[in-house]
């Protein structure tokens, strides 16, 4: 689970290191975690991917967005690029080696999401889709008016916490 400042990182970050790489080899669930979720089959995540270059990230509702041609990876878990050589951990969830023979893992420590959505297609996860309706709250959308709107006659009974995880 990320935090969105920490996605919003990622996604700056993956942007400089991968963008313009082209897959050559994708694994999804290869180490299955009982709380690492995927969209459709992740055995046909390497169909889907493999051969296509990889576009630019952004930070999306908590998340971080990876396009890949006419797909685009969903993430939420630790990711990690290794370069041309290194030694790659025995257990992750999603792995993409390129044809430079650098890689990008994304492993499932607490719970997850692993997307891979085609164009046109929603991820099936309610609050990224309700997230990505909204401002951020690290733009100059999201203010005093919006944060105002957000109140209601149930939000009073909650916790500052559940509040701003939930609303």
């Amino acid at each position: 689970m990320l935090e969105l400042p920490e996605a919003v990182v990622m996604a700056e970050q993956i942007t400089r290191t991968l963008q313009g790489k082209r897959i050559a080899r994708a694994i999804a669930n290869q180490s299955p975690h009982k709380f690492a979720w995927y969209t459709g089959d992740p055995a046909e995540y390497h169909a889907r991917l493999a051969g296509k270059v990889v576009g630019s990230a952004t930070a999306s509702a908590g998340m971080v967005e990876i396009k890949v041609e006419d797909q685009t990876l969903l993430l939420s878990t630790s990711m990690r690029y290794y370069p041309a050589g290194a030694k790659l951990p025995p257990k992750h969830q999603l792995l993409l080696e390129f044809d430079d023979g650098s890689a990008f893992v994304a492993s499932v420590q607490m719970w997850g999401c692993l997307f891979c959505i085609g164009a046109g297609e929603k991820a099936g996860f309610a609050d990224y889709e309700t997230g990505k309706g909204r401002p951020s709250p690290l733009t100059d959308a999201f203010d005093r008016a919006y944060f105002d709107s957000l109140f209601n006659e149930n939000t009073d009974k909650l916790s500052a916490k559940a509040f701003l995880a939930t609303e």
